[in-house]
């Protein structure tokens, strides 16, 4: 879930609460230690982001990462576990130590990665890695979450069948539900009806994707090596990935450089982000309402008027 946040901003908040006094481990660490069979020493608290709270744990295995949640018991972690894993085998990510739930508060246990600025040339060219390998099919075989809100599994392989039906129809019908005017909403079916005509010479493959890339869910090791975390992973036309790290900011234009020198962009693709990004647009008008809506109308009748 993006918010108009520099990801060193958030590093640099983590770093400075990491020189804070240690505390004896809560019980929720205690408990999540003894279920996974490990010894906890101290536990320093890190805040979090919008969703989730975060500490450091002290731990006979060394540091680990700890993101914890009350009370949800929908999948959220195991979700994202599954996506770490994923991807992990493609990219660098905190490997999984183990989630679940203790006393109705979930968790998530990772490893402690030590993270700096990232390399922009390095994470270009891995994320073009990553993009450049096909996969079988479009979706993903679980339903999973994007921020606070789902993101339906299934798999396809027609991507613009796919991309209407589970990703943009489903944030419209949301939004219609959250307050979005009836004639947008209108206009934004009429719009998912109207997909084909954007791929009518562009046939993108399945690419597996972070799905959720913006500016503070990726950091860099000490070597250069990039990192990422915090996924909404699933298999998309990668164009999805790039139009999102355009939506927030936080890439620097080496990122870009790199990515496009092992694979180049669809001249296409200037119109067709302004489509992959209304779904993040709609989803923010989901979590938080406000000035997202007039956002994604604009969004709406921008794609539809290249359609005439």
């Amino acid at each position: 879930m993006a918010a108009h946040t520099t990801y060193q901003a958030i590093l640099d908040d983590a770093l400075a609460r990491l020189h804070e006094s240690e505390a004896a481990p809560g019980p929720l660490a205690e408990a999540v230690a003894q279920r996974d069979r490990l010894t906890v020493e101290a536990q320093r608290g890190i805040g979090g982001g919008c969703i989730a709270d975060a500490a450091r744990l002290e731990t006979d295995a060394g540091p680990l990462f700890l993101k914890t949640h009350p009370d949800r018991d929908d999948g959220m972690f195991p979700a994202e576990a599954h996506g770490l894993e994923a991807l992990g085998e493609r990219i660098r990510t905190p490997q999984v130590v183990a989630s679940g739930s203790v006393d109705g508060t979930a968790y998530l246990l990772l490893e402690w990665l030590d993270l700096s600025r990232v390399n922009d040339a390095a994470l270009g060219e891995a994320m073009a890695e990553l993009h450049a390998e096909p996969q079988a099919a479009f979706g993903w075989p679980e339903d999973n979450f994007i921020g606070a809100m789902p993101q339906l599994g299934g798999e396809d392989e027609d991507w613009a069948r796919f991309y209407g039906q589970r990703r943009l129809a489903p944030q419209l019908d949301w939004a219609a539900e959250r307050g979005l005017s009836a004639n947008v909403a209108e206009a934004g079916y009429e719009l998912v009806e109207s997909l084909p005509a954007f791929f009518s010479d562009y046939r993108p493959w399945p690419a597996l994707i972070h799905g959720d890339m913006w500016g503070a869910n990726h950091g860099g090791l000490a070597d250069g090596t990039p990192v990422l975390f915090d996924p909404a992973t699933y298999r998309a036309d990668r164009e999805a990935e790039i139009a999102m790290t355009e939506l927030f900011g936080g890439f620097a234009p080496g990122f870009y450089r790199a990515y496009e020198a092992h694979l180049p962009l669809d001249a296409g693709y200037r119109t067709r982000k302004t489509l992959y990004n209304l779904y993040h647009v709609l989803n923010h008008f989901n979590l938080f309402g406000g000035g997202y809506g007039q956002q994604a109308e604009r969004m709406i009748r921008r794609l539809l008027a290249e359609l005439h």
